[in-house]
């Protein structure tokens, strides 16, 4: 039970700041083009309990990847509909980068100041291995979440830029997937190779490019996490 306490711990704070501004940086983008519907229904907020989805955050803390409550977006709103969704999608994934970007930055930080004995005696020197793996925690699941979401099947996030991109015919005919999108993600994910042999090396690529000689705190964080 005190083992589980401290992984929520750990995990609790990034992933719940991941999937809100991702949520969050849909809806001010689909803002800025034109439609107002996400401030409007209360979800332009950084209050992580009005984004949050009870199976997908589940999925995030069991499994390492997971979903939020979707942003509500008026396409018909949008200036240049077609075009503008593209951006509109694109604003969760490049959030999700941007923070493991600055969660990288911050763990590499970290690893030379513990290298020296700055804190050494201070009150922070207790608090200082936790945190460091709650910033690792956070660049892993910021690159999992941004990979994750450019797999390009609706309803996820690479499926409505494909379907921005796409010529009308073959756009309707993706969009046409976005009912059963879900079910089959988790049949790629779950019953195929697909996470194993090009997911996971993408993320891994991405984790180890950002956290440099840092990369051995993440890998260590995952396997007391999810034991992979």
């Amino acid at each position: 039970m005190d083992q589980i306490l401290v992984k929520i711990s750990i995990m609790l704070v990034p992933a719940l700041l991941a999937v809100t501004m991702h949520e969050v940086a849909h809806g001010y983008v689909a803002e800025r083009f034109g439609d107002p519907t996400a401030r409007l229904l209360g979800r332009l907020t950084l209050n992580p309990l009005k984004h949050l989805d009870p199976i997908g955050t589940l999925a995030l803390l069991f499994f390492g990847f997971g979903w939020a409550r979707p942003v509500p977006v008026n396409f018909n709103n949008l200036k240049q509909p077609k075009q503008d969704m593209v951006w509109v999608a694109l604003a969760g994934p490049v959030t999700n980068f941007t923070l493991a970007l600055i969660s990288a930055l911050i763990l590499r930080g970290m690893g030379f100041l513990a290298k020296t004995a700055f804190l050494k005696g201070t009150f922070l020197e207790p608090a200082f291995e936790p945190l460091v793996l709650m910033v690792a925690f956070s660049l892993l699941i910021n690159v999992i979440l941004g990979v994750f979401n450019l797999i390009p099947l609706p309803p996820l996030d690479g499926g409505r830029v494909m379907t921005g991109l796409l010529p009308q015919r073959q756009a309707n005919m993706l969009a046409r997937l976005e009912p059963f999108g879900f079910i089959i993600i988790i049949f790629i994910v779950f019953f195929t190779d697909v996470w194993r042999l090009f997911l996971s090396p993408v993320i891994w690529f991405l984790v180890g490019k950002l956290a440099g000689p840092q990369v051995k705190v993440v890998e260590y964080v995952m396997h007391f996490l999810f034991g992979n």
